[in-house]
């Protein structure tokens, strides 16, 4: 069953989508588009690879420990459900052996979301060696995600806010693997940090209703390019107001296609080749 379009970034792990996840998934597929949902902590991560192993096609898998869950940070309802309403993580200690065997499930095409987090710092406001130790440690965890994916040989999804310098060059200086930055939301000269090591950039639904990444997405060439949708969050025009699903990668490929005024259909089969390069969808 060959892909119309790849959602390469989704969440449908997740509590969000607890009442109707077969029948998200179930119109997801017949839509056409294939996803790949993405674990944060070793529950999502390990239900994310018994999600993926229910369907023969379309639904993957990428596992990792995210980096805002790497201490007591910030938390999403949306992630863990109703019982984490006290905004904050439990800190999870990252279990290499752990991701190694879960890693080795054919499902499994990617290691992450890991990566580098300076945004959420809440429990680090005001304590310049509070904040100096979870950047230490988010450092340590992302190497040790490295080390995960080049021992498999499976790609990255990186996850990088405000410390994009800092992880490409952690990802230079450890990474024998290649993979994606994940909703990337930086400058066009920070974009280049990862072009040149071989990285794809993919984008979400903030490029349907903001210009903030159009000399991004233009400048990309589009061999680099993937799409997502970090459902449940950031949900595209016109579907703003609701949440989001894979399904709606379609949106995110229109505004791919005209913001780099190319024609729609070189850019869904260009992305979706990409996928296929990138994760062997």
């Amino acid at each position: 069953m060959e892909p119309q379009y790849v959602d390469v970034h989704a969440h449908v792990n997740f509590k969000a989508y607890e009442a109707d996840r077969e029948e998200v998934i179930k119109r997801t597929l017949e839509a056409g588009v294939h996803m790949m949902n993405v674990g944060t902590q070793q529950d999502t991560s390990a239900f994310a690879v018994e999600l993926a192993n229910k369907y023969e096609h379309g639904v993957y898998a990428a596992i990792a420990l995210h980096p805002v869950h790497t201490s007591k940070s910030h938390h999403d309802t949306k992630e863990l459900g109703e019982e984490g309403k006290a905004f904050t993580s439990r800190g999870e200690e990252f279990d290499p052996a752990y991701y190694l065997k879960l890693g080795r499930d054919p499902k499994v095409r990617a290691i992450g979301e890991c990566g580098l987090d300076y945004y959420h710092m809440e429990n680090a406001e005001g304590d310049p060696e509070e904040a100096a130790r979870i950047v230490e440690n988010q450092k340590k965890i992302f190497i040790q995600h490295i080390q995960v994916a080049n021992e498999l040989g499976k790609p990255l999804m990186c996850h990088i806010r405000n410390a994009y310098k800092d992880a490409a060059d952690i990802l230079r200086e450890h990474a024998k693997v290649k993979g994606d930055i994940h909703f990337f939301a930086g400058t066009w000269d920070e974009a280049k940090l990862f072009l040149d090591l071989g990285f794809t950039l993919s984008f979400t639904g903030v490029v349907t209703f903001t210009h903030d990444y159009d000399e991004v997405v233009r400048n990309t060439p589009l061999d680099m390019i993937l799409s997502e949708t970090d459902c449940p969050y950031i949900t595209p025009a016109p579907f703003r107001g609701r949440r989001n699903e894979p399904m709606h990668v379609r949106e995110i490929v229109k505004a791919i296609a005209r913001i780099k005024e190319l024609d729609e259909e070189t850019v869904r089969a260009q992305i979706v080749a990409n996928a296929k390069r990138v994760f062997g969808f």
